[in-house]
């Protein structure tokens, strides 16, 4: 136990004053010496090495193929036989590339080179006028082959349209034929002249 009233004393004996706390690194360490005389390489682990998918197909044919029937039988087959699938890495398509002729080459063709003797007679202008000729010149054919459309009723509508209707203010039957019962007029004829105005 600790003595009382005073702090624990320190138990541990410290190494001397040419001791180097630390982890000592083989690979830098050493100096150059060490570097030039070993190669440090890194050993792959088991742990990140991906396992290959299970090949079912394989082994549900040499399961068939051995008598198992059952479910039972295929469990243990699939400890027994554990086939995986393979790799494309090791195909054969990888591993033995086609044949291809000597004179083959790799890529995309060049472009053929521009004909500059074209471009310095104006070829390519004269060839689009050409075009351009073309086009109105069958334009022009295609307007004059149109035929004229039959007219229809509304087209006969337009040009001669109705007389317009007169319109008729609605009375009640049982009282067209009933004449005025007030007249304010002097005399007939300045009734129709006042109508007519």
């Amino acid at each position: 136990q600790a003595e009382l009233g005073k702090p624990q004393r320190n138990r541990y004996t410290l190494p001397g004053f040419d001791f180097s706390y630390g982890l000592y690194i083989h690979g830098t360490d050493g100096g150059v010496p060490e570097a030039i005389g070993h190669w440090n390489t890194v050993k792959p682990r088991s742990d990140f090495v991906q396992k290959l998918p299970r090949d079912f197909i394989t082994m549900n044919r040499g399961a068939v193929k051995a008598g198992y029937t059952t479910a039972r039988d295929f469990n243990s087959y699939y400890k027994a036989m554990d086939i995986r699938c393979k790799d494309d890495k090791y195909s054969h398509f990888k591993r033995c590339l086609p044949k291809v002729p000597a004179d083959f080459t790799y890529g995309i063709k060049t472009r053929p080179s521009t004909p500059f003797f074209d471009l310095l007679q104006h070829k390519y202008k004269d060839l689009w006028m050409e075009q351009q000729r073309a086009l109105t010149a069958a334009l022009r054919g295609e307007k004059k082959k149109k035929i004229k459309a039959s007219e229809t009723r509304t087209t006969l509508l337009r040009k001669h349209p109705r007389p317009a209707k007169e319109e008729s203010f609605w009375h009640l039957p049982h009282l067209e034929k009933v004449g005025p019962h007030l007249s304010t007029f002097p005399n007939p004829d300045a009734r129709k002249k006042a109508f007519s105005a």
